[in-house]
């Protein structure tokens, strides 16, 4: 099957590219967020690298039958007003697997958001892994990892530098991207 994501990638015209490899176990902080094409891209890219990720996804998308498709491509409910419980849940998740990837989009809209929700940050924090630094650069029509950053405790300087990872990629929609 990865032979046929690799194809699929390659075939609607995107790359994937690691500048980092693929960890056991990681918080993917996925950046630019502007498009629901970006959850469809990303899935091809993960598999054509050998990789599944669970991918957090607002709980209204849930519905009944299209939330049994969604739970099936391992996106995971994520219940707005309770945030806390969310993050608590998937902290017992990563603790019980020996490979896990989890794929977070830090804006947590589409819409401009230049503050970032810090709840992949906090998860990584918590299980102590890497907060791989993925992207989508639509410009250049390639799809990768640029880092596996451990996190040092210092939130205000980790994520100022995370973002500053960021210069230069384009998402699907440009303006809607603030870092």
């Amino acid at each position: 099957m990865q032979r046929f994501y690799a194809f699929l990638l390659k075939t609607i015209g995107w790359k994937g590219r690691l500048d980092a490899p693929i960890l056991p176990k990681c918080v993917f902080c996925v950046a630019p967020h502007t498009s629901n094409w970006d959850f469809v891209l990303g899935s091809i890219f993960i598999r054509s690298m050998g990789g599944k990720a669970r991918v957090l996804m607002k709980k209204g998308w849930f519905f009944f039958p299209f939330g049994l498709f969604l739970r099936t491509l391992g996106c995971v409910p994520v219940d707005q007003h309770n945030k806390m419980m969310t993050t608590k849940r998937l902290i017992r998740y990563f603790d019980k697997k020996s490979s896990c990837h989890l794929a977070i989009t830090p804006e947590g809209t589409r819409k401009r958001n230049p503050k970032w929700k810090t709840g992949f940050y906090h998860i990584a924090m918590a299980v102590n892994v890497p907060i791989s630094v993925a992207y989508l650069d639509y410009k250049e029509k390639t799809i990768g990892i640029l880092e596996n950053f451990t996190p040092t405790g210092n939130k205000e300087k980790d994520l100022l530098y995370i973002k500053s990872l960021y210069k230069g990629i384009q998402g699907r929609h440009p303006e809607q991207f603030a870092i």
